[in-house]
């Protein structure tokens, strides 16, 4: 921070332009939107499952060739929003879950750290055990309680304790105007069904990738300035809401923004958790205290309505 509390902008050489980014999971929600954060940061190789485009392997299933991938870019930073995140399906296969989740993070991490680079990594509130009302601190107890929360759990451990330059963000109620989302789930459900029903009893912010990919690259900018910096942190868009009062707020906004759109369901009931059983258990409270990133990075965080009003904006 400068003198009057404004975060310091880092000169042009102290971040170069030739740092080198590696980006992974790059057509996921977040990864489409950092590919235009991140590039104002140096060159970025982005990759998918499918490779880099010069054929380097970026499947996080895939150990060994990651890391082959991994030592031949030589990357400054690495950018891993890739992940396995079908939370249930994780349950029947907790081996590709913690291979993806946890083993491929602890790989990122020792090649990062070989390279003197960093490693920037997403991670979420299901490492904690979703009880409670009070939005989770950094250091509150971990207790995930399903095998997603636990694999992403032991990739934060792997992280920590292999690379000395890491930037782990835990978020939550992620969605994007790019591919699928709740938002887009419920407008398509409003127009053809009557009722809808919607749990009431899960809390937390949605979090738009646009606004992950933003704090992302203006924090990755200050840690590269000063080391001291990293570490975890909630990052999370500002308020919260339930699932029901989400749905009803995009149905709301939906109509403001395009009048013409046929909604047919005359109600939108509140349910609880029990009425949708799971093979995975769900948290509760998945609020995110965000005050130590904001107070570190100089950051003001949006409340959810602002990013969702602005991605219906976009897809209507």
């Amino acid at each position: 921070m400068d003198k009057a509390g404004l975060p310091q902008i880092p000169r042009d050489d102290e971040i170069s332009d030739s740092m080198k980014i590696l980006l992974l999971g790059k057509n996921g929600q977040v990864g489409w939107e950092l590919q235009r954060s991140l590039a104002p940061l140096g060159e970025v190789i982005a990759a998918d499952r499918n490779g880099t485009p010069d054929g380097l392997c970026g499947d996080l299933a895939d150990l060994k060739n990651l890391a082959l991938a991994v030592q031949q870019i030589r990357p400054d930073v690495i950018v891993n929003a890739a992940a396995y995140t079908a939370v249930d399906k994780a349950e029947s296969e907790p081996e590709l879950a913690r291979t993806i989740n946890a083993l491929a993070a602890g790989v990122l991490a020792h090649e990062a750290e070989k390279l003197g680079g960093w490693l920037v990594h997403y991670s979420t509130d299901y490492v904690f055990d979703g009880l409670g009302k009070n939005p989770w601190l950094e250091t509150d107890t971990l207790a995930p309680v399903n095998v997603y929360g636990q694999t992403k759990l032991e990739g934060e451990q792997r992280i920590q304790a292999r690379c000395t330059r890491h930037l782990i963000l835990r978020t939550s109620w992620v969605y994007g105007a790019r591919g699928a989302n709740f938002a887009k789930t419920m407008l398509r459900l409003a127009q053809e069904r009557e009722r809808l029903t919607v749990i009431d009893d899960q809390f937390g912010a949605p979090t738009g990738a646009e606004l992950l990919a933003d704090v992302t690259a203006h924090a990755l900018c200050q840690v590269m300035v000063d080391s001291n910096l990293g570490g975890v942190y909630h990052l999370a868009a500002g308020g919260e809401t339930t699932w029901h009062s989400y749905a009803q707020y995009v149905i709301a906004q939906a109509k403001q923004l395009k009048p013409e759109l046929v909604i047919t369901a005359g109600e939108v009931l509140p349910v609880p958790t029990s009425a949708f059983p799971t093979p995975a258990r769900r948290p509760g409270n998945s609020r995110l205290n965000t005050s130590k990133l904001k107070s570190t990075f100089g950051l003001t965080l949006p409340l959810w309505q602002q990013g969702v009003a602005r991605m219906l904006a976009e897809i209507l």
